[in-house]
C-alpha cells in the first residue's frame, strides 16, 4: 500500500527521475494511481501501482526510457 507523503527510491531512472535518488509520494488518487514529486518545486507525474511493482510510464517524446521504476522505502 501507497500513502502520501511515502519514500520512493528509483531503481530504473531516465530523464525526469533519478537512479538512486528518492522521492515523495503526492496526493493518492486512487488505489492504483498517485502523485510522484519530481523534486523541483510541486512538479509531478502519476504513477501506477500494479502486479509488476510501481512505475511511471512516460511518452517517447517526453522522456528518453519510457518507464522509471521505484521500490517503497520501509
Amino acid at each position: 500500500m501507497i500513502n502520501t507523503n511515502d519514500k520512493l527510491i528509483c531503481i530504473k531512472g531516465n530523464d525526469v527521475y533519478s537512479e538512486g535518488e528518492i522521492y515523495t509520494v503526492g496526493r493518492i488518487v486512487n488505489d492504483k494511481y498517485f502523485q510522484l514529486m519530481t523534486g523541483s518545486n510541486d512538479d509531478h507525474w502519476y504513477a501506477t501501482l500494479d502486479n509488476e511493482g510501481i512505475c511511471v510510464s512516460f511518452d517517447s517524446i517526453v522522456a528518453e526510457g519510457n518507464k522509471a521504476r521505484f521500490d517503497k522505502i520501509a
